[in-house]
């Protein structure tokens, strides 16, 4: 019975995210040409609170929990486990007043209204995954730009979204760039759960009922760790909070 509701409410649910993808990609340029980064940042903080309201059609909730405050004026290095494209979402909104920038597939930079504009031009760095030298070049002018700006920057070290909710093992080659051209960032951990279930059935129709959460977990200061020893902290207290 829930299935079937999901194909009924599904269409509606998906109708509504696409509008609001084309009313704010024409915002953004907007914002961005006649108000530059502070006035664009701002309408990509709409946008994603709007996609997070647009997730009550489908009977769902987002919802996100501090252990902490965190300072504002010093860059973060988020990390995440991944299950769906709602995780950045919900990043974006919760954590809106730390400026969050994301390591990207070079294939979103085109063709997705909204998402491919501020991936370009909102301060995120796109990567060639077959082309090594162009990634840790870009990662590294990526760092040092948010080091500069006390930005901060998030990424998702299992490198490919979880279908099954279970943590991937983690990689740690673009932490160990963020930590190098990065000295001065927090670690913060953010343990995600329910949005894989948004996809449940697949891409179509939608996982309905569902509460999404967003746990930001303590941070740490990672000077003198190794990354490798940084990032099975990591992986540690993100397992520990999903489990």
């Amino acid at each position: 019975m829930q299935r079937i509701l999901s194909y009924i409410i599904s269409p509606i649910f998906i109708i509504f995210f696409c509008i609001y993808l084309l009313i704010f990609h024409v915002l953004q340029v907007l914002a961005l040409r006649f108000g530059g980064y502070n006035a664009h940042k701002k309408v990509v903080d709409l946008l994603n609170w709007f996609l997070l309201q647009n997730l009550k059609l489908i009977g769902c909730s987002a919802h996100a929990t501090y252990s902490e405050n965190l300072p504002e004026n010093r860059s973060l290095i988020l990390v995440a486990n991944h299950q769906s494209m709602y995780d950045i979402i919900g990043i974006i909104w919760f954590m809106r007043k730390y400026h969050v920038k994301f390591v990207s597939k070079i294939e979103l930079g085109k063709g997705i209204p909204s998402i491919s504009y501020n991936l370009k031009h909102g301060g995120s760095v796109l990567i060639n995954r077959k082309d090594n030298k162009q990634a840790i070049s870009a990662l590294i002018n990526f760092g040092k730009k948010l080091e500069k700006n006390k930005w901060s920057a998030c990424i998702f070290p299992e490198g490919t979204r979880s279908r099954d909710g279970k943590l991937k093992p983690f990689a740690v080659g673009g932490l160990t760039t963020l930590l190098k051209y990065m000295p001065n960032a927090l670690i913060v951990p953010i343990a995600i759960k329910g949005t894989g279930n948004l996809h449940k059935y697949g891409q179509f129709p939608m996982g309905i009922g569902h509460r999404l959460h967003w746990h930001v977990l303590p941070s740490f200061d990672a000077t003198g760790m190794l990354p490798e020893d940084a990032i099975k902290k990591v992986e540690g207290m993100i397992n520990d909070a999903i489990a």
